[in-house]
């Protein structure tokens, strides 16, 4: 029998930035994942942005978050002697000059604070960029390799034993209000649910308001094109290095394709020929499920009446910016030493929750 402080079920984002904060805390943590090439974790492109939207909303709680964010994963990059972590500014460019008026009738109430450098009205002359009207220039931003930051945190688990790469079958735990056992091999103080849009499927959790879409990202070489910054407009185009950009991302609601579209591909190079006239060529295309809420904001915390059993996720497209900081603060809470912001305790949700007959 394996015996563990905590079980966390899912190596995405969310389970793996909780699995390593419990860890460094010094906590014999055990984790369940059966390692999907396509889940919403290894699609992502990682992009760290403080201003977003059509609305050109700061990000909830950018100031907490954002430094959160970057000092974890220069941690991370510490532990392992790689780069995943890449600041760099961020041009958002006009689309119309009723976005530009816009922005610059907002700019005087400084309602971005730090987060905006500049508003540009006219083209900066970013190499292959067409931004005829402008844009504005975000700081504090960037982008993180996840593929690549979970592929080290995962050889670790599996070199180390803490990782196992199997599916949980929730059918087969079982809890008391002391902790849980599950297959009769592990058990454990308390068992987190990280699975992400899976969590849909989970007969304790089911019931939580998650309502998954489907992302798809395309990876394009483009040697003309301007890497020394990320770029939006409709669609972000991330720099990866060696004259290739991630442009991502589509939104589909239920029911998904089954991997990667046409129409996703069709629609995502129009986006990037909306940004540059240089020729760039397809080289990749992924798809993944992203476990977004209805309210726009992650849930965190307990089963309504399994005091062992918790759950992380709901972070959206929006996961390599949280994830840090929730994870601190849903470790805090486990440890007891801290109470769950109320924006994101899944308990604002328990009026929607109903036992299972027999139960």
């Amino acid at each position: 029998m394996t015996d563990c402080d905590f079980l966390v079920v899912g190596h995405g984002l969310a389970g793996a930035t909780l699995a390593y904060v419990l860890r460094q805390r010094g906590y014999r943590v055990l984790v369940f994942d059966p390692g999907q090439a396509d889940s919403a974790s290894n699609v992502a492109a990682g992009l760290i942005n403080p201003v977003a939207g059509k609305r050109f909303a700061l990000t909830w709680n950018a100031n907490e978050l954002l430094p959160a964010a970057a000092s974890f994963y220069r941690e991370l990059e510490q532990c392992f002697g790689q780069q995943f972590f890449f600041e760099a500014p961020i041009f958002k460019i006009f689309g119309s000059l009723d976005e530009q008026s816009a922005l610059l009738t907002r700019s005087p109430d400084h309602p971005w604070g730090d987060y905006v450098a500049s508003l540009a009205t006219t083209d900066p002359g970013l190499p292959g960029v067409q931004a005829p009207l402008g844009g504005a220039w975000l700081r504090h931003g960037g982008h993180v390799l996840v593929r690549e930051l979970l592929a080290a945190l995962a050889a670790q688990g599996e070199r180390e034993g803490w990782l196992w790469r199997e599916t949980f079958d929730w059918t087969k735990l079982v809890t008391d209000p002391t902790g849980a056992r599950y297959a009769g091999r592990v058990q454990a103080r308390h068992v987190i649910c990280c699975e992400g849009a899976a969590a849909t499927q989970n007969p304790y959790f089911n019931w939580l308001p998650l309502t998954p879409n489907q992302g798809e990202v395309l990876d394009v070489e483009c040697a003309g094109l301007s890497s020394a910054q990320v770029l939006n407009r409709g669609a972000y185009v991330v720099p990866v290095g060696g004259g290739r950009f991630r442009v991502g991302a589509t939104y589909r609601w239920p029911p998904f394709a089954d991997g990667p579209t046409e129409t996703a591909r069709q629609e995502l190079s129009g986006r990037l020929a909306a940004i540059t006239e240089q020729p760039f060529a397809v080289v990749g295309q992924r798809a993944g499920v992203r476990p977004a809420v209805r309210d726009r904001k992650p849930l965190l915390g307990p089963h309504p009446t399994v005091p062992s059993l918790s759950f992380g996720g709901g972070y959206g497209s929006k996961g390599v910016l949280l994830a840090p900081r929730l994870a601190g603060l849903l470790a805090d809470w486990l440890e007891g030493k801290a109470e769950l912001w109320p924006e994101v305790d899944l308990r604002r949700y328990a009026a929607l929750y109903r036992p299972a007959a027999g139960s």
